[in-house]
């Protein structure tokens, strides 16, 4: 249990956190831990680790989100509650309504849940439990009155796991590569602790140029082609980015339905491992990246569920709102050093969005989810589509004026611009990257980590995360409105007929 200490006041609640925490949009990351081991850790221990290894990381882990105009009435009413309470708000001073993190007494004991089934069931039975304890709390509210967060222990055995950790985390305090990098700091290697856990190396692609006289003129032509790619492909992007909250939106569909109340309703999950030494393999294969074949897959698993669902929706205008980390670094950093004023990867919400439009099916891969050719022809229009987007300045220039916005109009107005940003689209992307090495925590070895984000105003979402050389991606759902075991399948399919293609380009 974590007391509060007399510390200098924690910063406003970043521009990013206030638009995820607003009366437009509130969204929480539930993060899944798959055990080898039964979970059986005794309650004191997991409180004591609680306290040694999360609450020590960031102070947003013991405050709440208060704004200063409540902070008036809140210190009057604590006044004769103090003595029988440890919970203290230091005066906070700033613009009327300004909201900022507030450091409170932390009872970890409400923050800890453990779910309860019934006994003696098969492991079938209990992934069914499982499923819908799952998609039951992702549709409650964390409650505002302690920091938000919680940990959900699910103690029965299913086919995937022999326990299940579920974190879950409001997008205020932090986003997805923040998440990943309290992970890191709070779990060790399995099969040396001592040694710090690693990730997947990454090659950087350099321009080729050439310094020769013969290819100066044509190498000044290349710069000059791709800085006016830069421009028309940013000029096309933010326009898009301005359509879509204005006037533009996608067409209804079997992923989309345009119901308002979307972000309210609670989600049903289902996920699929790929092998990322296959993926790689594919990607050599095909001249692409990873993220090209693996978005292909998703594209192209998308369109096949929609034309299962609806033939006729084969033509609708479909677009897929992917969510990108911001800061200019390609590993995770520790604790400390994003707790530093000066540092290239800060803790918190650091992240734009793009656009990115879902090429259309031909008419034979709709119609036999067969032709290995025609999703070799869906993966590279998918590819170009992202290619354009790689020289766009539109993530970096949307960022700043959606805060230049925010200054403008307020926070709650941006927030709303960003509701309708993602509303207008179809689907949500997005991605981490995840350790090479096995992790384990007080004995619990983790054989499997997933995340899902509820909240956002969108039927369909996929997030995509890496761990130790397997890519695991997961399909979140508006429950009853989409099938996501089906949708799953579908991806499955789809990676099937780009693992066929490339075969057959190969040879």
């Amino acid at each position: 249990m974590m007391e509060p200490q007399n510390e200098p006041q924690l910063p406003p609640v970043s521009p990013n956190g206030l638009y995820f925490n607003s009366s437009a949009v509130s969204l929480v990351i539930l993060a899944v831990l798959e055990t080898e081991q039964p979970i059986k850790i005794p309650p004191h221990q997991l409180v004591s680790l609680l306290d040694t290894h999360l609450l020590s990381l960031h102070p947003r882990f013991s405050s709440v989100i208060v704004s200063t105009q409540q902070c008036a009435i809140i210190n009057m009413v604590l006044r004769w509650k103090r003595a029988f309470d440890y919970i203290v708000y230091d005066q906070v001073t700033g613009r009327d309504g300004e909201k900022r993190w507030k450091r409170v007494g932390v009872n970890l004991k409400d923050h800890i849940k453990t779910a309860v089934f019934p006994q003696g069931k098969s492991p079938e039975y209990y992934e069914g439990c499982f499923n819908d304890y799952l998609s039951e709390i992702s549709a409650e509210q964390l409650p505002v009155t302690r920091p938000l967060w919680e940990i959900h222990l699910v103690k029965y055995p299913t086919p995937n796991a022999a326990g299940n950790v579920i974190f879950k985390i409001h997008h205020a305090i932090g986003d997805g590569y923040s998440l990943m990098a309290a992970l890191l700091s709070c779990f060790k290697r399995s099969d040396d602790p001592s040694l710090p856990l690693t990730l997947p190396s990454h090659r950087i692609r350099k321009l080729s140029s050439s310094s020769d006289d013969g290819n100066v003129g044509a190498g000044k032509r290349a710069a000059v082609s791709r800085v006016l790619a830069a421009v028309l492909s940013t000029a096309s992007d933010l326009w898009l980015n301005f359509s879509k909250t204005r006037f533009l939106e996608d067409d209804l569909s079997p992923i989309r339905s345009g119901d308002p109340t979307i972000g309210l309703r609670p989600i049903s999950a289902a996920t699929v491992t790929f092998s990322l030494d296959e993926i790689k393999q594919i990607k050599s294969q095909l001249g692409m990246t990873v993220n090209d074949v693996i978005t292909g897959a998703v594209f192209l698993g998308t369109r096949l569920y929609m034309h299962g669902v609806d033939p006729g929706s084969d033509g609708a205008d479909t677009t897929a709102l992917v969510l990108l980390n911001t800061r200019m670094l390609r590993s995770y950093n520790s604790i400390e050093e994003m707790v530093k004023q000066e540092t290239n990867s800060p803790w918190g919400n650091h992240f734009s969005f793009l656009h990115v439009t879902i090429p259309k099916l031909t008419t034979s891969t709709a119609a036999t989810s067969n032709d290995s050719d025609d999703a070799l022809e869906f993966v590279r229009a998918a590819s170009a589509i992202i290619q354009k987007k790689r020289h766009s300045l539109a993530v970096p220039l949307t960022a700043k004026l959606l805060h230049l916005y925010r200054k403008l109009k307020g926070s709650e107005a941006a927030a709303g611009y960003v509701y309708r940003v993602m509303k207008s689209t179809s689907m949500l992307i997005t991605n981490m990257i995840g350790p090479v090495e096995k992790m384990s925590m007080a004995d619990h070895h983790i054989k499997g980590i997933y995340f899902l984000v509820s909240g956002n105003p969108q039927n369909v979402q996929t997030t995509i995360v890496s761990y130790m050389g397997e890519l695991r991606v997961s399909v979140a759902a508006e429950k009853g409105f989409i099938d996501p075991n089906t949708f799953k399948s579908c991806v499955e399919t789809a990676f099937r007929l780009i693992r066929k293609s490339a075969c057959t380009a190969s040879h």
